[in-house]
């Protein structure tokens, strides 16, 4: 489901005026570490401090701004601390020339996307998505709708029409039952 509301579609959407009631995907949303295995951040000193106390010793932008993936923060931390640090198991590698933390930095989009999926129409809307989900699995699957049978926009336009009334039919014949 998190394919629907990658960033191209949240800003087709948004241009359109359409809601999408697709939730985004978990790495965006509450990243990709467990709770225990984060940072904290020092608003005072605006750098991360590691599990074990250290604060971070200088920060870097990652990726550039407005193009396609989301910037990211990296933190750098002093190898030499890291070496001798009583929590290095599993956070610092033997041998590593540097340690370091980044955390992703939230496009607009994504931003505003997180908030619509915690309202109240979202959690509304998206508990009906299985519906639809249920519907265009039987088009694709039960009736052939994933794959063209010709070529073109037309044949394909043609072949939805037709698909959706065959399931449709499908569907008064039963009710009729």
């Amino acid at each position: 489901m998190e394919a629907y509301s990658e960033k191209d579609n949240i800003l087709y959407t948004k241009s359109n005026e359409i809601k999408l009631v697709a939730k985004l995907n978990p790495l965006i949303t509450q990243g990709g570490r467990k709770s225990e295995d984060e940072f904290l951040f020092n608003k005072d000193a605006g750098m991360y401090v590691c599990p074990a106390g250290h604060m971070a010793i200088r920060k870097a932008r990652q990726g550039k701004k407005g193009v396609g993936k989301n910037q990211a923060d990296t933190y750098f931390f002093d190898v030499e601390l890291c070496k001798y640090c009583p929590l290095k198991e599993g956070c610092y590698k033997e041998g590593a020339k540097s340690k370091t933390y980044s955390v992703t930095i939230k496009s607009d989009e994504h931003s505003e996307q997180k908030a619509f999926q915690e309202s109240e129409y979202f959690k509304e809307k998206s508990k009906e998505r299985y519906k639809i989900e249920a519907k265009n699995s039987e088009l694709k699957h039960g009736h052939g709708y994933d794959v063209a049978t010709s070529s073109g926009l037309l044949a394909m336009q043609l072949q939805g029409a037709i698909t959706i009334f065959a399931v449709n039919l499908k569907r008064i014949l039963k009710l009729a039952d």
